[in-house]
């Protein structure tokens, strides 16, 4: 409320400077907080000047207020006014302050200060006067909050191969996922086949589990117990046998002919492509040694190498043994060493990919009692038979029933006779046993075992289990009626997971068991898929010897995971080129980060280059959320992380070339969420917050922190002693420092990097990349001196050829093309051509300007030579 400066005083009427007193000139007594009420008589005149002080000072004449019309004046008065006085905030506005406020139809122009203030302060104050008291201080209320509108949140959708499309991923029990994925069938090395399988779902488990949080249960499998593995031990137990008995050259030609006859007949009857190919790589493999061997054995003079006849047709003289005496090999061990042996080399060529191990591992041999309970169950539920030992799965029945059926999967594949037997085994497709079948669409729950297979007891006699019946059996253990995720390779599609599917389904009596089936596509090597039956595989420990886990892995990533991936040298280096440049940038910004700074100097000002990429880096982590809800694409996942690199290095590059510091925080915010990622990816491990680990996988100790401020050292001092040498121009401590740099150096896994007017930038490397990048840096400055020899000894025959034609003089320059001209005239210039037709004008024009310059040419060189 306004407050006039000055004083009434009742002795003697009088206004004197001094006081607070009120503006209410108009009502004086209603007024709040007045020291004296006005006389009234002031509210009546409106003299020039008016004396209200004994001592002659002069009082301000504010009753005229009221009686001016224009607004400006009025603002211009009251500013004027007010300059003088005061006002107490807080308080309900007077009757004065009211009426005068009134008056304005619009707040005074910002050049009217005080008056603008005072206006300001009373429109405030109105909306908290009660309409009933306007000298009581108003109660304010918060007012009304509504929610932001907000925009739509990326949800994970994966590719359900029971659709075949693309589904919101709901697990059945809040957060819980339950998954389970078909491991391996332990007969062999493991392959980059099986890597393509167990890389691919390790990387999606993780991304369930690190980046969406979910709570997973991953179960797998080990298959002990297997049609492939208990011919391979056969066959490999009985070849070991056939070796220990020595036989002669002789004996070897005669089995290995007697083997060959079957196995070309097999050949002829093979009718996939990729099969028969491999088949006659086999027979070629073994005529390239038998011809050789069968001539030195008859002229009794050259020396016999029977063991390499033997070690290329040992596929042809398995199978031959194991027709033969596979029957009679029972003992047990045989068929339990193969697969323990092969599966403690699956787990060290996981480890050594850096597949995280299942939360729970079964293997068939450790639940046959649980499958034959399972097979029961399935029996009493109507959908299985018994059938000479055997029992059989019964799918028209199956498939009849309402509340299921059969092949969901791959309908179009039911009655597909080549991929049911394939499923079956090679052991169990005998005309025999398929006859004890309802149907050929039917297969095995439980085998009765033959001669020369491992037994166990059952319901049904000896026997074991078929393959499919396994997975259901161990699945339905750990993870019960219904799972949320079950796994595994493309070609598992039909007839195995169609089989699991309906006869879990049997067993549990719904029609649930699986809610996503996950597929990952083939691996291929040069378009032709690999696989060990057809011997057209690279082991896994082949791979790690030309390329690192890392490497293979960003291989994978930068691919979808269902989609076919081909496995070749540009796949390869691609993944190498991604590493090196996601390295590249980790080790820039670790050296941006060492520079030395107090803790307020890390915060720095964000100008609009920051502004920027901050707008970038949000960008990016958005695209690369949407990209991993869109069924996990790590492939434009990856690229999205590339882009944001990019980015950053142009960044940085803009800030070194204005000599500028990058912001410390921004490029640690980015380089840490960048190494989170590749974590969550499983391409990084170790707790290092920023990059690649320094020395090793396992090491204990944090190589970059404890070496590098030695190495700083070592810089620094390098950089005092090339810039003394530059300022000395000593050139011999200038390559000395060239040598620790690109030699001794490097042997250490440190890579010094020189920069004109910056500091030196020290990186620790693995060594191997080290000394891989100096062989081709060795490499490309040797094809630069050869260009550059070549170069130069191109041009010194250019100047002999120029030299050596200056000598010749114009009048005998055509004369020695004969074979182009038959006249010429007395200056050996050419007048008819070969055939004796006269040259042309246009021809002859040409030729004369060829003559002149040869002609000022041979001018030049004698005037050189007299010189």
């Amino acid at each position: 409320m306004l407050r006039a400066v000055g004083r009434y005083s009742i002795s003697n009427g009088q206004w004197c400077a001094g006081q607070i007193c009120p503006i209410d000139v108009l009502k004086p007594k209603g007024s709040y907080l007045h020291t004296a009420p006005l006389p009234d008589t002031l509210l009546l005149h409106h003299p020039n000047t008016l004396k209200m002080s004994s001592s002659g000072d002069q009082a301000f004449e504010y009753g005229f207020l009221v009686q001016i019309n224009e607004e400006a004046e009025l603002a211009c008065a009251l500013n004027e006014y007010l300059a003088s006085r005061s006002y107490l905030a807080g308080f309900s506005p007077s009757q004065a302050d009211q009426e005068a406020f009134e008056l304005l139809n619009r707040p005074p122009a910002p050049q009217h200060v005080h008056a603008l203030r005072w206006y300001r302060h009373i429109a405030a104050l109105q909306q908290d006067v009660s309409p009933q008291s306007s000298s009581m201080k108003g109660k304010r209320t918060q007012p009304p909050w509504a929610a932001p509108a907000g925009t739509d949140v990326a949800q994970l959708r994966l590719y359900n191969s029971l659709t075949r499309t693309k589904e919101k991923f709901v697990p059945q029990n809040g957060n819980r996922v339950l998954w389970y994925s078909c491991g391996p069938t332990v007969y062999d090395a493991s392959h980059m086949g099986h890597a393509r399988s167990y890389i691919s779902f390790d990387i999606l488990r993780r991304i369930l589990k690190d980046y969406f949080k979910y709570d997973v249960l991953y179960c797998m499998n080990i298959t002990d117990i297997d049609d492939k593995i208990i011919k391979r031990a056969r066959q490999n137990h009985l070849l070991e046998q056939y070796k220990k008995k020595k036989p002669e050259a002789s004996q070897i030609i005669q089995d290995v002919l007697s083997a060959r006859g079957p196995f070309q007949q097999k050949l002829a009857e093979t009718t996939d492509p990729d099969k028969r190919q491999m088949l006659e790589r086999l027979d070629a493999a073994v005529s390239a040694v038998l011809g050789p061997l069968q001539a030195a054995v008859d002229s009794k003079e050259q020396p016999i190498h029977a063991e390499v006849l033997l070690e290329s047709a040992k596929d042809l003289l398995a199978d031959w043994l194991d027709d033969q005496f596979g029957s009679q090999v029972t003992e047990n061990s045989i068929f339990s060493t193969l697969p323990k042996y092969w599966e403690g080399e699956y787990h060290a060529d996981m480890a050594a990919l850096n597949v995280l191990p299942p939360d729970v591992l079964t293997r068939v041999s450790e639940y046959v009692p649980e499958i034959v309970d399972f097979v029961k169950k399935i029996v009493s539920n109507g959908y299985g038979y018994e059938s000479n030992g055997s029992v059989y799965f019964h799918t028209s029945k199956f498939d009849s029933s309402q509340q299921h059926s059969y092949g969901k999967l791959v309908p179009e594949a039911v009655g597909d006779q080549k991929a049911l037997q394939e499923g079956e085994g090679d052991l169990s497709i005998s005309a025999e046993r398929l006859s004890e079948k309802h149907s050929p669409n039917d297969f095995a729950l439980w085998k009765a075992s033959k001669p020369g297979e491992p037994s166990w007891d059952s319901p049904w006699g000896k026997g074991r289990p078929g393959w499919h019946i396994e997975c259901s059996a161990m699945a339905g253990s750990i993870l019960g009626e219904s799972m949320d995720i079950h796994g595994g390779g493309f070609d598992l599609r039909f007839p195995h997971h169609d089989n699991e599917l309906a006869q879990s389904e049997a067993f549990f009596e719904n029609d649930n068991w699986v809610r996503y089936f996950l597929h990952t596509g083939h691996l291929t090597i040069a378009g032709c898929k690999m696989s060990k039956s057809l011997k057209n595989f690279i082991t896994i420990k082949d791979a790690l010897a030309n390329n690192s886990a890392r490497q293979l892995r960003l291989a994978f990533l930068m691919h979808s995971w269902k989609d076919t991936l081909d496995y070749s040298a540009n796949t390869m280096e691609s993944a190498v080129q991604y590493e090196k440049f996601m390295n590249e940038f980790f080790l820039n910004v670790k050296d941006i980060l060492r520079c030395p700074t107090d803790i307020t100097g890390q915060f720095e000002k964000w100008e609009a280059a920051e502004m920027d990429l901050n707008k970038c880096f949000y960008e990016r982590k958005s695209a690369v959320h949407e990209a991993l809800c869109d069924n996990v694409d790590t492939r434009s996942a990856m690229e999205e992380m590339r882009a944001l690199v990019s980015q950053s290095n142009t960044y940085i590059a803009g800030r070194k070339s204005a000599k500028l510091q990058p912001n410390l925080m921004l490029l640690d915010s980015i380089a840490a969420y960048l190494t989170a990622m590749l974590k969550t990816f499983g391409a990084i491990e170790g707790a290092e917050p920023i990059g690649f680990p320094v020395g090793g996988i396992g090491q204990d100790i944090d190589l970059e922190t404890t070496l590098m401020p030695y190495l700083k050292v070592l810089s620094d001092f390098r950089e005092d002693v090339r810039r003394i040498a530059r300022e000395q121009k000593v050139t011999e401590l200038l390559q000395l420092c060239d040598v620790v740099r690109d030699d001794t150096l490097p042997e250490l896994g440190v890579r010094l990097e020189d920069h004109e007017g910056l500091p030196t930038v020290v990186k620790l490397v693995d060594k191997e990349t080290l000394l891989k990048e100096r062989e081709e840096k060795k490499r490309m400055e040797e094809e630069k001196r050869k260009k550059k020899e070549e170069a130069t000894r191109k041009k010194q025959e250019q100047e002999m050829a120029k030299l050596a034609k200056m000598k010749i003089p114009a009048c005998e320059m055509f004369l020695k093309e004969a074979d182009k001209y038959s006249k010429f005239d007395e200056t050996g210039f050419p007048t008819h051509d070969l055939e004796g037709k006269e040259i042309s004008k246009g021809q002859a024009k040409k030729l004369r300007k060829l003559y002149e310059a040869q002609d000022k040419l041979h001018h030049d060189n004698l005037q050189m030579n007299q010189s």
